[in-house]
């Protein structure tokens, strides 16, 4: 039988705190203590959270918090501001996933936060005692989340905090976000300066410097953490220690034996140590996770993504552009203009059609002599060409070559392109390419035309074109 711990910090049972009565310690961490209490009036079980930084303060004989020294004192209420601002922020939202303060008070020289209280336990201990979830498991905790998430950033706060130990299970299975300690007010996508609270792991990189751009992308990261931790049984590896050498993608491609291929790329670009490469909001996010066919499909690495507050011109379609202001659309005039001189722009047209066709017939002229060149697998070259699409029409000096030998070098490309696709998906990621072409390992960014952080077979057989065609005008 496990034992029962002992919280010697903690007020002892049968305290009263206003109408609320004390009846045992539900948890503690670095910052506070929660407890069990009754509500002697409403008469019913609350949960309350106490301010108590154990690095600041300690517990007074009469039962008051005090700062363990005088230096201490400034950071002391300073926390207990942004405990107090914790206690506003949450009271704002009625979210059946987001953790609901009732109540907030002051007493023996620190701050109560009272809450509603339902049983169960954190995501964290679940994670510890029972096997690792499968995706349907997962998705019935994260899409709940994300909700709750969605509320949060909708009113132009952040959490900045989320974790498996900040994450409530009900006995229902239904999932509650806690500690909202490190919440702050999100200001046109960056965020006041303030002091660091983080958690190594699951806190983006931006967030261990408090002038950096944060914004709900930071947050992603944080809950694409928990599912890592959910799916691999580890914490991420540190942002920090990411920037030198980045396991997550190795970790990653190989639970796709256990989860579906659509759901592990949208876990892997959530945590793009880039913020700029991951989705920027909870909607973006939320479709890339949906079961393939039912949403966007999210990249095998990270994108590069609008901004969150990028303006987008919608197009009116033209029944739009042709309806009334009731929405029909309007009746055609009857009326013929009056009969006058020809148009000017007649004249111009004519004038360019006759020109287009002596452009035609000089062109089809010229294509007699040229053939179209082919992509055979070659030797990378010191240097690869600008990104972007591959030209149509062949170069006019390209040496003719016979038309199977273009379409065996094509062939072996593509023979080339399947067997590094090992999972199969029709693009060639980071990992397939590396060490079987170095030349693409070297320049994935500058063979990675569209950005997408994949190989597409178009960029892949343009990359062979390019590398045949300064073979054959070296020599």
């Amino acid at each position: 039988m496990a034992e029962t711990p002992t919280y010697r910090n903690a007020l002892p049972a049968g305290t009263m705190l206003l109408e609320y009565r004390l009846e045992g310690v539900l948890g503690a961490g670095g910052f506070g203590i929660t407890y069990l209490g009754e509500d002697t009036h409403l008469e019913k079980r609350v949960a309350i959270k106490e301010y108590l930084p154990t690095d600041l303060a300690i517990r007074a004989l009469d039962g008051s918090v005090v700062p363990v020294a005088t230096e201490h004192e400034h950071d002391y209420k300073w926390g207990l501001e942004r405990f107090i601002q914790e206690a506003r922020t949450l009271a704002r939202f009625s979210h059946p996933h987001i953790v609901r303060v009732n109540r907030y008070f002051e007493a023996n020289g620190t701050g109560y936060m009272v809450m509603d209280y339902e049983q169960g336990e954190s995501l964290n201990q679940r994670l510890r005692r029972a096997d690792l979830p499968d995706e349907p498991a997962l998705r019935a905790i994260l899409m709940p989340l994300l909700d709750g998430l969605e509320a949060v950033h909708a009113a132009g706060f952040l959490h900045r905090d989320i974790k498996p130990s900040n994450i409530f299970m009900r006995e229902s299975g239904s999932p509650v976000l806690l500690d909202f300690g490190a919440a702050r007010a999100a200001v046109g996508g960056a965020t006041r300066s303030m002091t660091a609270v983080l958690t190594p792991g699951y806190a983006p990189l931006e967030q261990y410097a408090s002038d950096a751009r944060q914004g709900p992308w930071s947050d992603l990261y944080a809950l694409a953490g928990v599912v890592y931790r959910a799916i691999i049984g580890e914490s991420p590896p540190d942002a920090v220690s990411r920037l030198k050498e980045d396991r997550v993608p190795q970790q990653l491609a190989g639970a796709t034996t256990r989860m579906s291929t659509p759901f592990v790329r949208a876990l892997e670009w959530a945590l793009a140590v880039d913020e700029k490469r991951r989705p920027q909001s909870v909607a973006e996010w939320r479709r890339a996770l949906l079961p393939e066919g039912q949403g966007a499909r999210a990249p095998s690495t990270a994108p590069a993504v609008t901004a969150p507050h990028a303006r987008v011109e919608v197009k009116e379609p033209p029944q739009a552009r042709d309806s009334g202001a009731d929405g029909a659309a309007p009746a055609r005039s009857t009326r013929r203009r009056p009969p006058g001189p020809p148009s000017r722009h007649w004249v111009f047209l004519a004038i360019g059609a006759l020109v287009l066709v002596v452009a035609v017939v000089a062109w089809n002229r010229q294509g007699d002599r040229m053939r179209q060149p082919d992509a055979p697998a070659g030797t990378g070259p010191q240097t690869l060409p600008k990104t972007g699409p591959a030209p149509d029409r062949p170069s006019r000096d390209r040496p003719e070559r016979p038309g199977d030998e273009r379409d065996a070098s094509r062939e072996l490309a593509q023979r080339e392109f399947r067997s590094a696709d090992r999972d199969g998906d029709g693009y060639l990621s980071r990992s397939e390419v590396a060490g079987r072409f170095p030349v693409i390992e070297r320049e994935f960014d500058r063979v990675d035309a569209d950005h997408d952080g994949r190989i597409s077979p178009q960029e892949f057989l343009r990359l062979r074109h390019f590398q045949v065609r300064e073979r054959f005008q070296n020599r």
